[in-house]
């Protein structure tokens, strides 16, 4: 009995040396995403509530964009005034005008050509002696006089068919690229009154309700994407050493069933726990580095909830 005693003693003393199994505790926690419009508003809809699956670009919610509304149909407007005004610039004369100048023009061209034929026979008269010298100088003036009309309806008429000067068709382009600016700006707005999901995630949490006024940047609701669940823990000193990104870790949970695959995606470059002096060997004990895991497939991140307590094995 005494022989079985002593060999039963290094085996529990063994046992009672063995320690736990090597892992590390921490917890679930979340990063959030705040969907926030970059414009003031009436909250009118809310297309969402909480702890709801979404998916990207799905309607979030909605604000009242009435004056948004009002002051886009008023840059729709002077945006096509000025194009019009632009295009104008660019054109000549209307048909119209024209055609009235180019009739003159051929007026001034059939009493050139009378007078042509009233001089022709003022110089005849006057060789056979029956008219004046005036009345041939009377029809060189007319047929003078004739020529010039001629002359200045063909200007006429070539300016009348050009468009507007370099300076003024350069000032209506301006003019309309500022006015499609300003419609730009007031879709924009009106855009932004709507949001949609950026990412699939699931509804965190609502912070406001329809009815209630929404200012510029001010969260309206928290979305949780699958990749934004993470794991924090702390690791000793002793073992911070061996660990490095990337490196696969397990993590458990109560009710989670499986263990969930997880990758390392930080390590602190400083302890938690700084101790006041120096180190010694029963401090060093307390030194503990903050590591972080992220779950390789996003339906195993699903299974981990905020605040949840995790036990981490490498």
């Amino acid at each position: 009995m005494k022989r079985i005693a002593l060999l039963s003693i290094p085996a529990l003393l063994a046992a009672c040396t063995a320690g736990p199994p090597p892992g590390w505790t921490g917890y679930a926690e979340a990063e959030l995403v705040y969907i926030a419009p970059p414009v003031a508003g009436r909250l009118t809809t809310l297309a969402v509530r909480s702890g709801e699956a979404i998916t990207a670009g799905q309607a979030l919610f909605e604000l009242d964009a009435t004056p948004e509304l009002a002051a886009d149909a008023e840059a729709q407007a002077r945006a096509h005034s000025a194009n019009a005004q632009a295009q104008d610039a660019d054109k000549g004369r209307r048909a119209p005008e024209v055609a009235m100048t180019r009739a003159q023009l051929d007026q001034a061209r059939a009493a050139e050509r009378l007078a042509v034929i009233d001089l022709a026979r003022q110089q005849q008269l006057l060789t056979q002696g029956f008219v004046a010298k005036a009345r041939m100088d009377d029809a060189t003036t007319t047929l003078a006089q004739a020529r010039a009309r001629v002359a200045e309806l063909e200007a006429a008429l070539a300016v009348a068919q050009l468009p507007a000067r370099d300076d003024a068709r350069s000032a209506a382009r301006a003019l309309a690229d500022a006015a499609q600016s300003g419609r730009a700006q007031t879709a924009w707005r009106v855009e932004q009154k709507r949001q949609g999901a950026p990412m699939a995630a699931r509804v965190q949490d609502i912070f406001m309700r329809p009815g209630e006024w929404v200012a510029a940047g001010q969260p309206v609701l928290a979305l949780l994407p699958p990749a934004n669940r993470k794991a924090r823990f702390y690791v000793p000193q002793s073992s911070v050493g061996g660990l490095r990104l990337d490196a696969p870790v397990s993590l458990h949970c109560d009710g989670c069933g499986a263990a969930i695959p997880a990758r390392i995606s930080f390590i602190a470059s400083g302890p938690e726990y700084t101790p006041p002096v120096i180190y010694s060997n029963q401090q060093r004990d307390k030194l503990v580095f903050l590591v972080e895991a992220r779950p390789v497939k996003a339906e195993d991140a699903e299974r981990l909830h905020p605040g949840q307590p995790l036990d981490v094995t490498p």
